[in-house]
């Protein structure tokens, strides 16, 4: 016999708590799935732990360095793997814990331990429950994904996610991938105290990003003596003792390198295979992806995709954008769409990476006359009186319209810096309105209005 309710949510992530939340409020009756761990990606493998071993991290930086500000430390900085883990453990769990009872003192919620599949477009079964309901939102995620490369089934590797249960230091960690995941995990492990080695196919790091962002990036990682072998063309693995051997064919260096550890950081694939979509008729792209429109409807009505699984936004705050944009349209009349957004996101290396909107690339193609302001980050007093000192800020803007068109803050403080910019373009002010602000001393968002009184025809 089938289980009636008003909602089915399948997954736990970013979006769908919050969902439930609105949704039951609403005094409907709610069913929410899940078949691995309450908190999706975000809480369990991504964000939450690797931001908190950044920290650990970044402590064991700062402690090399201490003698640059007069602080001395006796004895060898040493680095405890176990109790970084323990520590990154405890947050994690802390989160997932604090979520899981949320959701399970929900009133009018119910959570189910299990994978949902389709048998309709309005009934699923979890287990030997099925469940029906007249609204059905799809938050299940993405997972890594492992590419087709030669010999990789005869080593052993890790992705982000089996990163999490390692509690020793990799004598030669082997990164595959030269974006967002392969350089936080390469920058942190070479602090815990790893070698390591970055492996990317393109001919620079961050291949979306702006050639100097990628420049200015791969410098630091060069002054932590992380070596990037970039134009790897022809990668490949093979186990020799107890070592694995990577073929990089890059146009400079060795062809080989050797490593006692490998991660894949090559991108993610969405968890939507093993949904039955094809019995409820939801359509999806070439990659998977659930196709919607504006509004995060799929082709089936009564069938919403939110989160990273939908390809609209591979971050926590976009899925969390995504409930947003639902529960406006089907609970406040409040007609939200997915392209009223400005794609914003950072990158965690030390120092990180604030982006928002366009990159000086697409600025320049969209045949707009663009004005751009770039400062140092040698230049800006902050940054110096706290010794870091790397990186650069600029900001683009329409000359015509006066409007921000993106910005890039690579430096201390960059992720926070850069929603100063952010917010001026979701009011879609001039960029003057900022230019006149007064900002507090010393502060790295103090150079903004002076780096917007130095802006140059590109």
């Amino acid at each position: 016999m089938a289980l009636s309710c008003d909602a089915i949510i399948i997954g736990t992530g970013q979006a769908g708590p919050a969902l439930a939340e609105r949704l039951t409020s609403a005094g409907m009756k709610v069913a929410i799935v899940e078949r691995g761990l309450v908190g999706g990606t975000c809480v369990n493998t991504g964000c939450t732990p690797t931001k908190t071993l950044v920290a650990s991290a970044e402590v064991a930086h700062l402690a090399h360095r201490a003698a640059e500000f007069g602080v001395a430390i006796e004895g060898r900085v040493t680095v405890d793997m176990k109790r970084v883990k323990a520590r990154k453990d405890a947050v994690s769990g802390g989160s997932r814990a604090k979520l899981e009872s949320w959701l399970k003192t929900m009133k009018n919620c119910t959570l189910y331990h299990g994978h949902a599949r389709f048998e309709s477009p309005h009934e699923m079964r979890v287990a030997t429950t099925l469940l029906t309901a007249d609204r059905i939102f799809i938050n299940v995620g993405t997972r890594p994904r492992i590419p087709d490369l030669p010999g990789l089934d005869q080593v052993d590797y890790l992705t982000n996610s089996t990163m999490m249960d390692i509690d020793f230091l990799p004598p030669h960690l082997l990164i595959v991938g030269g974006s967002y995941v392969g350089l936080e995990f390469g920058q942190m492990y070479r602090r815990f105290g790893s070698q390591v080695t970055i492996i990317e196919m393109m001919p620079r790091l961050t291949q979306h990003e702006d050639e100097d962002v990628s420049t200015a990036i791969k410098e630091i990682l060069d002054r932590e003596n992380i070596e990037v072998r970039l134009n790897a063309k022809c990668i490949g693995f093979a186990k020799r003792g107890g070592a694995i051997v990577a073929d990089v064919e890059c146009a400079e260096g060795p062809p080989e390198v050797s490593g006692s550890h490998l991660l894949l950081a090559v991108g993610r694939k969405p968890n939507t295979d093993d949904l039955g979509l094809e019995k409820a008729a939801v359509s999806v792209d070439k990659h998977g992806y659930i196709m919607t429109d504006d509004q995060l409807r799929t082709n089936v009505p009564g069938i919403w995709a939110l989160g990273d699984c939908n390809g609209k936004g591979a971050f926590t705050h976009t899925a969390y954008n995504d409930f947003e944009i639902v529960a406006a349209n089907l609970l406040d009349h409040d007609p939200r769409r997915v392209s009223d957004r400005i794609m914003a996101y950072a990158l965690y290396i030390d120092p990180p990476l604030g982006r928002a909107g366009m990159t000086e690339a697409q600025a320049r193609n969209s045949g707009r006359p663009i004005l751009m302001g770039k400062r140092p980050m040698t230049r800006v007093a902050r940054a110096i009186e706290k010794g870091e000192t790397e990186g650069f800020m600029k900001i683009l803007v329409d000359d015509e319209t006066k409007q921000i068109l993106g910005a890039a803050v690579l430096g201390t403080s960059g992720d926070e810096v850069i929603h100063c910019i952010l917010d001026v373009m979701y009011a879609k002010a001039p960029y003057s309105v900022l230019q006149r602000a007064m900002h507090i001393h010393p502060t790295v968002s103090e150079l903004i209005p002076t780096m917007l009184e130095e802006l140059k025809p590109l």
